[in-house]
């Protein structure tokens, strides 16, 4: 059976048992701090778990896109050297929200692997949690497992919870025994490393809620929780013992073998990095479609790691060119079909790694000159154990490949301390962890559980700024009251809203809250957990009470400001679309009242005359006063419309679609204008890059338009009397720009000549060390490229010798060294310009024939100079 098959199979099944066939959502996580990347197929069905959503099904079923790299249970420095660690992988699950559990769980589990995927059932063993008599007992009367092929197990591997607290309870797994030839050994049972039992499925029995002291109270509506690996349960179905051998890597495998001329079952090293690079296309490849970009931190730079690992083992091959941007498209067309992201995508993920690739051979060549430094301070001092922190910040910093290092170490004698390696990177994964989880979530447990007792807030801010409320929750320092007294800053949560709360890149709305008794500047509007508007604001009379009867009143004039940016931004995207091309796509975006910032895909800067075309484009359409529309659809047949949803956001069921009449179409819950006339005028201020292959552009609306053209044109009227040239400016400052490169080119010849008369007087100071003509001398006042320039021309009035120059300004002195061809198989310029650095703390290094450094320490600078004379004394 083919992978898609299979797949497919198990959708069809449990839609057949009235399951919602539910979309993978993206690999970036929305609104969950707690993930670096989506897991697990119950991601997307947390906040329903944990009764903070409803949605119109109670039974679902997925196949959910996976990652698990970069965390603490990172699988990626195995991958390739196992039969099943993956980074990113698919995950089949099934799911119930309170409608059925444990029977039918088991009974569809095991209808669907022996009926329908036609396993054999005297191979199937079954785990279940030690004190579960329930579950032994169904999947006894259920699917007529045997009593002898249960086995009971600890808490470790078969008890599952979401967090210290919360939804949890026991789980089942079902294994298949894939033959006595994979035992380990007489011994041999469930739970062993060998690969005789392998874990197919585990479900989840959701029944228990655990309390912070610990006990576990029972959930009114238990819940239904599984997941299944395809490309493990792939491998059973095709007879595969590695995950490799399958369907779903042999496509990849083989356009990566023909591109590098290794055929696939070579030899176990070639075969492990072929491995490694299609497990890491497919990863980049569906990281980059649900629109992440490579970067120094967080997801990014997980992104950054994969790419360079599999680039690394791209050389290995012998690569010599980027390979990672040819393998795109074998991953497209192996799994296009199913993630139509990937072929949208296509073109943008093939530029982005290609400019990796590249970069990645930049930084090989940067890690290789500071490990040679490394490596020459080790051989000075005698020591043979590479210290494991430095290994890291090469790694960290640099991207440099452990495995290189150690490779590097073992020809040149040396070793890498593994433990201090290992113990800095440790380290730096509790940092980035720390970064995903700790105050986020201690604020948002608040949150849920306002939300859970008070429900959610009714928002009726696209039609109205104003409406009459009730007052259901107050929140001040992290905790619920029920009263709050004038000069307190409180978090206040209304029955009904016309607020609008922070969300997709739309700051929130300010205003006033105001009652018979009672009175509250809005200082800003946040939406924390879908639902729930939380109005962060200042009691200016009170006291504030719950239950109180408030009337919510924006503040137009700020909301209008916001409104004029948030539909330019639409406009914008489209233009740059137009101009530039359809591989851009938004990346991020803040929409406030005094600019609009937007983040897009594309891989060099703007020119002139294409920020003028954008420009131009979003103006036209302000002008042509063309009216919006909104409507509300279901998500996949507004994407089907032709609206532009943003890659890795979260869209409900029922989303709504903001048109700008025939021109622009996109997915966004913001607020916006009703016709683009009322944008007024439209200016870029700046345009920039932000990561690799994202750039930035602000720009202003409106009143700020106007303010920024007034400060343009009174800067150039200032410009232009202080030229003595109010009319023509431009015309003034070219003429002064003329008469300056007339002057410096006069100051380059006097220099020169001056350069040459100080050279002779230079090589006449040569002294002869042992047969070694040698020139160690201080010439202040010059930067490193005159003292460049002054030290060729020794040279070459030299003709045979070692030259030292240092020269002093502003502080700090440039050092440089130079050895003539013929003596640098005796001397080394840049070993003596280390020596002399050192000798004035300072840093320097270079090749045989020349070196450059320098330091802030002058008090040392004259007797390290003198210091080169003994240096090149023979022994």
């Amino acid at each position: 059976m083919k992978s898609k098959e299979v797949r497919q199979q198990f959708i069809n099944y449990f839609e057949s048992k009235g399951h919602k066939a539910v979309r993978s959502s993206a690999l970036i996580p929305r609104n969950d701090p707690t993930l670096l990347f989506t897991n697990a197929g119950m991601n997307q069905f947390k906040s329903v778990f944990l009764g903070e959503e409803e949605r119109d099904y109670t039974r679902a079923a997925s196949c959910q896109k996976c990652m698990r790299a970069g965390g603490k249970h990172s699988d990626l420095e195995n991958v390739g050297h196992t039969a099943r660690h993956h980074t990113f992988f698919e995950m089949l699950g099934n799911f119930s929200f309170g409608d059925y559990f444990k029977r039918d769980a088991i009974a569809f589990g095991w209808e669907l692997l022996t009926d329908v995927y036609k396993l054999p059932k005297d191979k199937l063993w079954i785990t279940v949690f030690e004190d579960d008599d329930e579950a032994e007992e169904l999947w006894q009367e259920v699917a007529g497992v045997a009593r002898d092929r249960i086995v009971r197990m600890g808490a470790k591997d078969n008890f599952w919870q979401m967090a210290d607290t919360g939804p949890c309870g026991p789980c089942s797994e079902i294994f298949i025994d894939q033959g006595e030839d994979l035992s380990c050994g007489p011994g041999c049972k469930i739970g062993c490393d060998c690969d005789r039992f392998l874990e197919l499925w585990n479900l989840v029995f959701m029944q228990y809620n655990r309390a912070e002291d610990g006990t576990l109270n029972p959930l009114p509506k238990p819940s239904i929780d599984t997941g299944m690996g395809l490309e493990r349960i792939t491998a059973v179905m095709q007879g595969k013992l590695n995950n490799f051998d399958t369907d779903l890597f042999r496509g990849i495998i083989s356009s990566i073998s023909k591109h590098t001329g290794v055929p696939y079952g070579r030899s176990p090293d070639t075969d492990a990095s072929l491995r490694v690079i299609a497990d890491h296309s497919r990863a980049a490849t569906f990281l980059l479609s649900d629109g992440l970009m490579p970067a120094n931190e967080g997801r990014g730079y997980v992104l950054r790691r994969i790419i360079r690992r599999a680039a690394r083992h791209a050389r290995l091959l012998g690569a010599k060119e980027p390979l990672l941007t040819k393998i795109v498209s074998a991953v497209v067309s192996e799994m296009g079909d199913i993630y139509p992201e990937l072929m949208d995508q296509k073109e943008l993920s093939e530029k982005v790694l290609r400019l990796e690739e590249e970069r990645f051979e930049r930084t090989l060549e940067q890690g290789m000159k500071i490990l040679d430094d490394l490596l020459l301070g080790l051989k000075s001092s005698d020591e043979k154990l590479i210290p494991g922190g430095e290994v890291f910040k090469l790694y960290d910093t640099f991207g440099f490949p452990v495995d290189l290092v150690r490779d590097i170490a073992l020809d040149s004698g040396y070793r890498v301390d593994e433990q201090g390696f290992h113990d800095a990177m440790e380290a730096q994964r509790e940092k980035a962890r720390a970064s995903w989880v700790g105050a986020d979530e201690a604020i948002a447990s608040i949150y849920r559980e306002v939300l859970t007792e008070a429900g959610s807030t009714e928002f009726v801010g696209y039609d109205r700024e104003e409406a009459d409320s009730v007052v259901k929750a107050i929140i001040r320092d992290g905790v619920t009251v029920n009263e709050a007294s004038e000069g307190e800053k409180v978090e206040v949560v209304l029955d009904r809203t016309p607020f609008y709360g922070e969300s997709g890149g739309q700051v929130g709305d300010t205003g006033k809250l105001t009652g018979d008794e009672t009175s509250l500047e809005v200082l800003d509007t946040k939406k924390p957990l879908e639902g729930l508007f939380i109005h962060q604001a200042l009691v200016k009379r009170g006291p504030l009470k719950v239950w109180a009867k408030l009337n919510a009143r924006v503040n137009t004039t700020y909301r209008n400001s916001i409104r004029r940016n948030h539909t330019a931004t639409h406009l914008l995207h489209k233009a740059l679309r137009e101009v530039l091309g359809d591989h851009v796509k938004q990346a991020g975006s803040l929409v406030e009242a005094g600019r609009l910032r937007f983040d897009f895909t594309h891989f060099s800067s703007m020119g002139p005359e294409e920020i003028r075309e954008v420009e131009a484009s979003v103006n036209s359409r302000i002008l042509a006063n063309i009216q919006l529309h909104t409507d509300v659809q279901d998500a996949e047949s507004a994407v089907a419309s032709g609206a532009m949803a943003l890659f890795g956001e979260k869209y409900g069921d029922k989303v709504r679609v903001v048109g700008i009449g025939d021109y622009s179409k996109e997915l966004c819950g913001g607020i916006h204008c009703g016709a683009t006339g009322e944008i007024g005028p439209f200016v870029i201020d700046s345009e920039g890059s932000v990561a690799s292959g994202i750039r930035r552009i602000e720009a202003l609306t409106g009143t700020g338009a106007l303010e920024q053209f007034d400060r343009g044109r009174n800067t150039l009227s200032e410009i232009g009397t202080m030229l003595k040239a109010p009319d023509k400016p431009s015309e003034k400052v070219k003429q002064l720009m003329d008469e300056l490169k007339a002057l410096q080119k006069e100051k380059e010849r006097m220099q020169g000549a001056a350069m040459k008369d100080a050279s002779s007087g230079l090589v006449g100071e040569a002294r002869d060390i042992d047969g070694t003509k040698v020139i160690s001398t201080r010439v202040d006042g010059l930067g490193a490229r005159d003292l460049r320039s002054l030290a060729d021309k020794v040279r070459d009035r030299l003709g045979s010798g070692v030259i030292v120059m240092a020269s002093v300004e502003d502080g700090q002195a440039s050092l440089l060294a130079m050895v003539t061809s013929d003596l640098t198989g005796k001397h080394k310029a840049g070993d003596i310009l280390k020596q002399v650095a050192s000798a004035c703390g300072g840093r320097g290094g270079g090749k045989p024939d020349m070196a450059q450094g320098g330091t802030k320490d002058i008090s040392n600078l004259d007797a390290a100079l003198e210091s080169v004379f003994d240096l090149v004394k023979a022994p």
